[in-house]
């Protein structure tokens, strides 16, 4: 971190200089000691608009991720009815976030059995990738793949730079299902029922796609830390396969996870702190590329909290506000620097979504999408200070560290101190365009 300003013009960086300012013909904006840093990017959230707008919805999502400091989201393709699997539902996307966004907001489409002749007039359509589930997604309109759809698929994403987003669990029959039936409000037996072996299975199928076709194929929500050696082997050999996690793989560890809170229930499960310490680690080497919520919000009667059935409970973690706080309390608490957040959260992901010409750092000419925030002061979580359209989440009553301070996005204030100061004028982003 260093002393200095930027000079915004035009919805861009027209400037970075280092030092005090020294110029009189300009109004100046002093944040103090406050970090400025390169807007949040999350590139995997279920905004579920249009059709389950009453889990979410475009203006509450983006609302939520401006007061979290976040710029820029990418949507993802389920839980929204239609689900995005072709150019005529992605239309329909569109169309409903017109007027609502305070951030910026790219797509992906859906990959789903019986639609590759979808893939390509979607490609065309702008998405900036695609997502596929090889177990159940929870929406029976978006099924999940096998083999053959990824192969038929992998034909002509390796013709284009757009990433496969892989939902990477393999399930099949094992005793730990049959004990969470016998006992479903146990988090124990919630775990067992989704194996390690599930998800290791899967990513070592997607190592040899992406060894058979050369594309870039990216797998989300890393839970399981046994699979870091594969995907390190897979690296080294010099495959396009990058990684993801989410911060309640880092934070949540599953022996301080009481039985019936299904406000923890995702898929995958959350595993033992020794599996996320050593996620923290591959994440610290640059093996987990970066890190996303996954918001994955539902209207709370469908998290059962009165039963704590966690076999019947929608799987999801709502924390789309406080992933940047949640990931630099771990960071802080391991003593890695601001830069490694901004990393992990902007700049890595920009890369990503091939929007690094424009986003994800304080450089001359890119976008002026920053967020102002204080390292060191913390907050408490809690119900009136979401702005999420469900408040249940299983942060709430947790102290975190990093206090978002300013939004800006195009060099226009969103966010500022607990209120929104703006319109909706975040942008919808489409590849190439």
């Amino acid at each position: 971190m260093m002393d200095g300003y930027v000079v915004i013009r035009d919805e861009k960086i027209a400037d970075v200089v280092i030092g005090k300012n020294s110029s009189a013909d300009m109004p100046v904006h002093d944040v103090g000691e406050s970090v400025v840093m390169p807007g949040i990017i999350d590139s995997h959230v279920h905004i579920n608009e249009p059709g389950r707008t009453d889990w979410e919805g475009f203006e509450t999502a983006t609302k939520s991720a401006a007061a979290g400091g976040i710029t820029t989201l990418v949507d993802m393709p389920l839980n929204s009815t239609p689900v995005t699997t072709s150019a005529t539902s992605f239309r329909k996307k569109l169309e409903a976030a017109k007027g609502k966004l305070f951030v910026n907001c790219g797509f992906y489409g859906g990959i789903v059995p019986g639609n590759t002749n979808d893939i390509q007039p979607l490609i065309d359509a702008g998405v900036l990738g695609f997502k596929a589930f090889l177990t159940h997604s929870g929406i029976d309109d978006f099924p999940n793949v096998g083999l053959l759809d990824l192969e038929k698929a992998a034909a002509i994403l390796s013709k284009k730079n757009i990433p496969l987003l892989v939902h990477a669990e393999l399930d099949w029959e094992h005793q730990g299902q049959s004990a969470l039936e016998d006992n479903p409000t146990s988090y124990k037996a919630y775990l067992n029922s989704r194996p390690k072996e599930w998800e290791d299975e899967a990513i070592n199928m997607l190592i040899d796609l992406c060894d058979a076709f050369k594309f870039r194929v990216h797998v989300v929500h890393l839970s399981s830390s046994n699979s870091i050696g594969p995907l390190k082997a897979a690296r080294k050999k010099g495959l396009p396969i990058t990684v993801e996690t989410c911060p309640h793989y880092l934070f949540f560890s599953a022996e301080n996870i009481p039985d019936k809170d299904t406000r923890f229930k995702c898929a995958p499960p959350i595993r033992e702190q020794a599996n996320n310490e050593l996620l923290l680690e591959a994440l610290n080497d640059g093996l987990i590329d970066f890190v996303v919520s996954d918001h994955s919000p539902a209207p709370p009667e469908l998290k059962k909290p009165g039963s704590g059935n966690l076999k019947l409970a929608w799987g999801g973690i709502a924390s789309l506000q406080f992933s940047m706080p949640i990931l630099w309390t771990i960071l802080k608490k391991n003593k890695f620097p601001v830069e490694k957040l901004s990393e992990v959260m902007s700049s890595r992901i920009a890369q990503f979504l091939s929007l690094d010409h424009s986003k994800g750092k304080i450089e001359k000419g890119f976008d002026a999408d920053l967020v102002v925030w204080n390292p060191d002061k913390k907050f408490m979580v809690e119900k009136k200070n979401i702005h999420h359209r469900h408040k249940m989440t299983p942060y709430e009553g947790i102290e975190l560290s990093g206090v978002v301070e300013e939004t800006y996005v195009g060099g226009k204030k969103v966010f500022d101190h607990g209120s929104f100061v703006s319109s909706p004028s975040g942008k919808i982003i489409l590849r190439n365009s």
